[in-house]
């Protein structure tokens, strides 16, 4: 007998599963609202341009190898990814207190984070948003967490933020506990605490000697402002704070399949970088020894260069907008068919998903008989919104709200 005749079948994937779902579908009317990517007016994939543009010029570069990088990554990404989360005056930066280190994308940093609290540090107690991005919970169990807790942070009734339970339950958190949370754009709800809201949480997270670990998927892509979406990281660093954050660069640069990120370090010294980031070195070695180079080139040389980064900036503006433009598509679509309901929410809500607030039996309605594709939460992408399916979209949403 095979010795892997007693492994059980595991469960799919949901998102991977309804893409595949999705592309299987003949209907011609099809719409695929549950990938995390962003697409065009045409449902295509975008190319950003200044990424075409970057990649010319490295493949054009006849000095380049492919030679080992550095267990920790290129310093020229490590740093210039580090200074577009905590800003370009940032003094954590400029007093070496905090360091970036280069990731297999936002979950490769976030595994590299959780690794070295788990193992460096022996924490067991984790806390993240109910609902959450569902790889969270996966993630730091897989690198040696014990204890997974949740906040409250979904109001269904209101369909906005459950703040006073958020902060109810974070005060309740033990000494020590790491608290996840999305920097912006939160994934699956698409709602953000305000800035005085963050304030509250940072005096809570402080009280308490909570330790913050950020997951900053989305800069700029959110509002268009790397800037505007960097705040709750950069107040919580103002403050004092030691804390992680994991960034990507999929959504904002349209990387996807390049898997190039960011760990930012922050430390309360700098005496302590030394030892921190030699333990970081030694949890890669074991991981996956060290990074890819062409993704991380590209956000370099972008981002290093003044006139590709401002162009850049234009990109990510676009992206935003369209995504911004298809909300208020798909509210007035539902408000002029008076859909039962309220549907101000959606344009409320910010980055690239929309938590509508649909129930599974609603959502198999517009699986099965619409053959429009999302996650059973009610969870859409809004990426896959565009110009020709949105009054589709809309009228399938209104059959299903008034069916019940």
């Amino acid at each position: 007998m095979s010795i892997f005749a007693s492994v059980e079948l595991g469960p799919p994937v949901e998102v991977f599963a309804l893409n595949k779902a999705c592309n299987d579908d003949p209907n011609p009317n099809k719409v695929n609202l549950g990938v995390g990517a962003y697409r065009t007016n045409e449902g295509k994939p975008w190319i950003l341009p200044v990424v075409k543009k970057a990649e010319a010029a490295i493949v054009a570069d006849g000095s380049l190898n492919h030679e080992y990088l550095p267990v920790l990554g290129m310093d020229s990404i490590t740093n210039a990814a580090s200074t577009l989360l905590l800003g370009d005056g940032s003094e954590a930066l400029a007093s070496k207190r905090a360091f970036g280190v280069q990731c297999l994308s936002g979950t490769g940093a976030l595994r590299l984070g959780a690794e070295f609290l788990a193992r460096i540090l022996h924490r067991t107690v984790f806390y993240y948003s109910d609902p959450t991005w569902e790889n969270h919970h996966k993630v730091f169990l897989y690198a040696g967490f014990t204890e997974p807790r949740t906040y409250r942070y979904w109001h269904q009734e209101t369909r906005a933020i459950d703040f006073a339970g958020m902060l109810e339950d974070l005060e309740q958190a033990p000494e020590g506990a790491v608290v996840i949370l999305h920097a912006c754009a939160h994934n699956p709800t698409g709602i953000d605490p305000t800035e005085d809201q963050w304030k509250q949480i940072a005096d809570v997270c402080e009280k308490r000697k909570l330790f913050p670990f950020f997951d900053s998927a989305y800069q700029g892509f959110a509002s268009g402002d790397p800037n505007k979406d960097a705040f709750a990281v950069r107040y919580f660093v103002s403050r004092g704070f030691e804390l992680f954050c994991a960034q990507s660069f999929a959504k904002n640069f349209g990387l996807y399949n390049e898997r190039i990120g960011n760990l930012t370090v922050v430390q309360k010294e700098a005496s302590t970088s030394a030892a921190v980031a030699s333990q970081i070195t030694l949890l890669v070695r074991g991981m996956y020894s060290n990074p890819p180079a062409f993704g991380s080139r590209i956000v370099s040389r972008v981002l290093n260069d003044t006139e590709l980064r401002s162009e850049w900036m234009e990109c990510i503006k676009t992206m935003s907008s369209r995504i911004i433009t298809m909300r208020k598509a798909l509210y007035d679509e539902l408000v002029a068919l008076k859909t039962p309901g309220t549907w101000e929410h959606i344009t409320n809500q910010i980055g690239m998903f929309s938590y509508t607030g649909l129930n599974e039996k609603q959502v198999q309605i517009l699986m099965k008989e619409f053959s429009i594709y999302l996650l059973k939460t009610g969870r859409i992408s809004m990426c896959g919104l565009n110009e020709s399916n949105v009054a589709y979209v809309a009228k399938a949403i209104h059959a299903a709200v008034t069916r019940e």
